[in-house]
């Protein structure tokens, strides 16, 4: 009987552990179809720019935004780290500076990787350099 309890326990413990992983992985399908804005950089939030920087995702992990430029191409979503090599972009130069300071950061952070944290209505992209956190805007068709 002893035998038993302790393996029912641990069978809980178990399973307990692997639905508390399961919850704070986020997939692929939890990105697709949403548009999300930029709120804060590095934890202070965006002030005195004309356009609002913006991360929309698509089918396949399709990535589209833009911050002074507009971006798109192939993402990756693996143990939570969105990575996009090789992203097509425009090149204009925006008269914001932090705008421009802001297409370099997206492009090296989807170059090598930023982990993902989804809450409700909230995107948070980090790395070991930058925090970018985003508010969610509307459902992408």
């Amino acid at each position: 009987m002893k035998k038993l309890a302790s393996v029912a326990l641990a069978a809980m413990v178990l399973a307990g552990c692997a639905q508390s992983g399961d919850k704070s992985a986020v997939t692929a399908q939890d990105l697709q179809h949403h548009r999300y804005v930029l709120q804060t950089v590095d934890g202070k939030p965006l002030t005195g720019i004309d356009r609002t920087p913006e991360l929309s995702f698509g089918e396949n992990m399709h990535i589209a935004g833009s911050m002074c430029n507009r971006f798109m191409g192939q993402a990756t979503l693996e143990d939570n780290t969105l990575k996009a090599k090789g992203l097509g972009m425009t090149m204009m130069m925006c008269a914001e500076p932090q705008l421009n300071g802001l297409d370099h950061m997206i492009n090296d952070m989807l170059t090598t990787g930023a982990k993902v944290d989804l809450a409700p209505q909230q995107l948070t992209l980090k790395t070991s350099q930058h925090t970018l956190v985003y508010k969610l805007a509307e459902l992408v068709n």
